[in-house]
């Protein structure tokens, strides 16, 4: 994210005297500086949690009882919530990792077991094992998969557990816990160009092994594939059917009786549904759905429920129609659990709210999780956007609104995650992961955000907000996870045009950061594969869509673009490990290079505010000299907690905002120059 504070007509009108008073108040806080050529003051103001909800990314009904593991809070736990009181009775805490992606329990209803997901590996167990029997009891850790991150498990009739996931750069193996004797055992790699696998399924005699590039996608990585694996002969077999085999991956499995419910997770065309006969694999149906994801499988009879990207839908087994499901309810959001029983669907949404939908009179029962008990804590945070009245900070499936006025922060819901975002004459604008295009939220005229454009499927996940006043379009810089590649999306404030301009940089540098200057886009290119070039900068014509011209960084800076910034004729841009460099545009050069790996060793952003660069990283807030370029830290160990790397924006005054820890803190800066 990346502008020079402006503020608009409606900005105008509303400033108002509080919030001067508020800043004058506020603890003044020396941060002492580093290699720095001219002095600063510098004050902080804490402004509390960046944004606080209970997160989930799983559930699971055992009996009366819906198991929720949680999602992106320390530390990880399961919360159990009970039906018939509506009220959350139990919990246990796992502690290790930042979010609950899979939970599976026995046939006999007894164990629970979870699975955990992490940024780097730990060296910690991932698997561990909740006796539901004796809930005031905590779960025991079981095991370790060297996959690092299990996305979801399955238990076998006989109580053996098996698990499937991934680990960046490695192909996804199988592997299996045996409870007897407590060993947990890969059972091969079914797919070596597979980048992840999603879903896993076991009978008495086979275990059903989906994966596919749902992260990682591109340079030849394979796309849906399902094996079945031979319990008693330990081989693999490919069983995928050729309907589902362009979609990106295998998203999830469900065992109904003698047959098989496969979906996949689409990209360029709707995600599809298969039912499958187990005696005989290779006898099957295959029914398209509108949605761009099929996910968690339950069913009554030769009736499928599932959710996607657009609600609860269901599928007739004999008739192949897939129809909504019909509920008096509101927007269930993201859901991350689905079962069915007596009649009635449990949906567990994203939003932290369990319904409860009776199928025949289509009514439902919305709990909220929070009232009901479950703890509600700091999260990791995205994207950061600010005015002078609001600062907003994104989470999972929510964007916390904090007032500067009165220091009241309330959650607004919005699907997936803002990863960046913009204000801009009072209105808020993100780029929404995954696949949600931009959103926008008016705090005079809406209630919740909503879709203001949406843009290709496969380029989900946008990772760059601009401005460029001069056009005066939106620009976002985004990545196409399983296509490979990215895109710069155009969106026009004034007309409502948009355009997505696909592999601007090339089929395999994906869009990191974005940043203007009289009317040119400068993109910054970042490649995660093995193949060609990374870092290299493309200075493009948003509004004809062609590139100007371009460079390639010097060698010792090519590792993949972090973040760009413009002050004057000067391109500002950082490498993913810590690599400065300074580009003149009127020349069209790299004039300086430095290496601050100590202050910025991985992701990191910048922002331009009163014609200084700031930069961020996940340890440091620090400056650039707009004449030496020379760096000083201004704040040192502001270690924020982000989900996925560091954001800094600035208010009209030129304020910075960002995260200090969990909290979000102002930071106002005055360099003597």
């Amino acid at each position: 994210m990346q502008h020079s504070p402006s503020m608009g007509r409606r900005q105008l009108l509303m400033a108002g005297g509080a919030l001067g008073l508020a800043a004058a108040a506020a603890p003044l806080l020396t941060a002492p500086a580093q290699a720095t050529s001219h002095a600063a003051c510098t004050r902080i103001t804490d402004l509390g949690p960046g944004i606080e909800q209970f997160a989930l990314m799983s559930a699971l009904q055992v009996g009366d009882t819906v198991y929720i593991g949680s999602r992106n809070l320390e530390p990880t736990r399961v919360i159990a919530f009970h039906l018939p009181t509506r009220k959350v009775v139990s919990q246990t805490v796992l502690g290790t990792g930042h979010s609950i992606q899979a939970l599976a329990a026995d046939s006999t209803g007894r164990y629970l077991y979870a699975g955990i997901l992490t940024k780097a590996d730990e060296g910690k167990p991932n698997l561990f094992r909740w006796d539901l029997s004796t809930p005031d009891k905590p779960a025991v850790a079981v095991g370790r998969t060297e996959d690092r991150d299990i996305r979801d498990l399955a238990v076998a009739p006989d109580g053996t557990v098996y698990a499937v996931g991934g680990v960046p750069g490695k192909a996804p193996a199988l592997w299996m816990y045996d409870p007897a004797t407590g060993k947990v055992t890969s059972l091969g790699v079914p797919d070596p160009k597979a980048t992840l696998a999603r879903t896993v399924a076991a009978t008495d005699t086979t275990v059903f092994f989906g994966a596919g590039s749902t992260l990682g996608g591109g340079d030849g990585a394979s796309k849906a594939s399902l094996y079945a694996y031979d319990r008693k002969a330990g081989t693999f077999s490919n069983v995928t059917p050729p309907e589902m085999e362009e979609d990106p991956s295998l998203r999830d499995l469900l065992v109904v009786g003698d047959r098989l419910v496969v979906s996949t997770a689409g990209s360029t065309e709707p995600a599809k549904l298969a039912v499958m006969d187990l005696p005989d694999l290779s006898s099957y149906s295959v029914t398209p759905t509108t949605g761009k994801v099929v996910k968690n499988l339950t069913a009554n009879g030769d009736t499928i429920y599932f959710a996607t990207d657009a609600g609860l839908h269901s599928c007739s087994t004999a008739t192949k129609i897939v129809a909504p499901v019909a509920f008096d309810g509101g927007d269930l959001g993201e859901i991350w659990g689905l079962d069915y029983a007596d009649g009635t669907l449990t949906a567990v949404s994203g939003y932290a709210f369990v319904a409860e939908i009776d199928v025949a009179a289509g009514t439902s029962v919305v709990t909220e999780l929070g009232p009901a008990g479950a703890p509600v804590s700091p999260q990791a945070t995205m994207g950061i956007a600010a005015d002078h009245r609001y600062v907003y900070v994104g989470g999972n499936n929510g964007v916390a609104r904090h007032d500067l006025r009165n220091g009241k922060a309330v959650t607004l819901r919005a699907p997936g995650e803002a990863k960046d975002a913009q204000v801009l004459d009072g209105v808020l604008y993100t780029g929404q992961y995954s696949s949600q295009g931009m959103w926008t939220y008016d705090p005079l005229r809406d209630k919740q955000p909503h879709q203001l454009a949406a843009f290709p499927s496969e380029q989900n996940r946008p990772l760059d907000v601009c401005y460029d006043a001069v056009n005066e379009l939106l620009l976002v810089g985004a990545q196409s996870d399983t296509e490979g590649g990215g895109s710069l999306w155009t969106y026009s404030t004034k007309t409502g045009e948009k355009a997505a301009h696909i592999n601007p940089v090339d089929g395999n540098q994906l869009v990191r950061a974005v940043a203007t200057r009289d009317g040119v886009a400068y993109l910054g290119g970042d490649n995660p594969t093995t193949q060609g070039p990374r870092g290299t900068l493309v200075a493009f014509d948003p509004v004809a869509g062609r590139e100007l011209w371009r460079i390639d960084l010097p060698a010792s800076l090519t590792t993949g673009t972090a973040a760009l910034a413009v002050h004057g004729k000067h391109l500002y841009g950082l490498t993913r490990k810590g690599g400065f460099f300074v580009v003149d545009l009127t020349i069209r050069r790299v004039i300086h290079t430095a290496d601050h790996r100590a202050l910025c060793p991985g992701f990191a952003a910048m922002v331009t505010s009163r014609g200084i660069v700031y930069g961020v990283s996940d340890t440091t807030l620090f400056r650039f000299d707009p004449r030496t370029f020379a760096v000083s830290t201004v704040v040192p160990g502001i270690n924020g907690a982000w989900y996925s790397g560091p954001h800094v924006n600035a208010d009209n005054y030129g304020r910075l905002y960002t995260m200090r820890g969990h909290n979000l803190v102002r930071i106002e800066d005055r360099p003597v120059i």
